[in-house]
């Protein structure tokens, strides 16, 4: 992987938000009440699962379905209902900056499970096997596949029995691949990229596999979707490119 500069980022950046911040000035009041209304608009819409949840190995289709329908989903329901009534509150003098807190906290989680959760299905579906360039930013990174694979899988297990994802991140301001342990759908490091994303709150695997959250992290692996993983490793690079112009 090039390696990125901060430097340059930042110089890049800098006009680019400058100049998008142009027309936002020259913005109607109109459409500024407008724009506003998106920001609570309560539309977001669930995302099919991306592969047949019968033909993945060694995790039933009842399991994924479950955790899509139930969990996924119910964040989905949450988030939407969150923002509608921060809506709500918003215009509302009486409601003290504590209780508005303690829900925009509360949209943050909902928002992150979501994004969290349609990174997960959406890295499942594939045959286990990991290749193209972030297979081999991973063995620049960690020395070896297996040397990563083995922090992956202990970071996984440190969260058996408890709540949280284990994230395998392009971390922009190090400029590193490194992995993330996760608590409460929100803790990936600022300005980074998740390329794979694995839930380990026990929704995700209880049915299948009881307190054995080994297994499941096994099953896991042997799914993961490599080339959707790469793809977004790709991307990011892309998008870093981008912005040094």
């Amino acid at each position: 992987m090039n390696e990125i500069s901060r430097r340059t980022l930042i110089s890049t950046a800098i006009p680019v938000g400058a100049a998008m911040a142009l027309p936002a000035l020259a913005m109607t009041q109109a459409t500024t009440a407008t724009a506003t209304a998106a920001a609570f608009r309560g539309e977001h819409k669930p995302q099919p699962l991306p592969f047949d949840p019968a033909k993945l190995r060694n995790l039933s289709e009842k399991l994924i379905r479950s955790h899509h329908e139930n969990n996924y989903t119910g964040a989905v329901g949450a988030l939407n209902l969150i923002e509608k009534r921060l809506a709500a509150m918003v215009s509302d003098k009486d409601v003290p900056g504590y209780l508005y807190a303690d829900l925009k906290r509360e949209e943050l989680v909902r928002t992150s499970s979501l994004v969290l959760h349609e990174l997960y299905f959406a890295n499942l579906g594939g045959d286990g096997k990991a290749g193209g360039d972030v297979l081999t930013t991973i063995k620049q990174t960690f020395g070896s596949y297996e040397q990563w694979d083995a922090e992956f899988r202990k970071t996984a297990q440190g969260l058996a029995g408890g709540s949280g994802w284990v994230i395998l991140a392009i971390n922009f301001h190090t400029n590193e691949l490194h992995n993330y342990w996760a608590w409460d759908h929100m803790h990936n490091a600022p300005f980074s990229r998740p390329l794979l994303a694995l839930d380990m709150y026990e929704h995700a695997y209880h049915m299948d596999f009881g307190s054995a959250a080994a297994r499941y992290i096994d099953a896991f692996m042997t799914n993961v979707n490599w080339e959707e993983v790469n793809r977004r490793f790709t991307g990011a690079q892309k998008a870093v490119a981008a912005l040094r112009g």
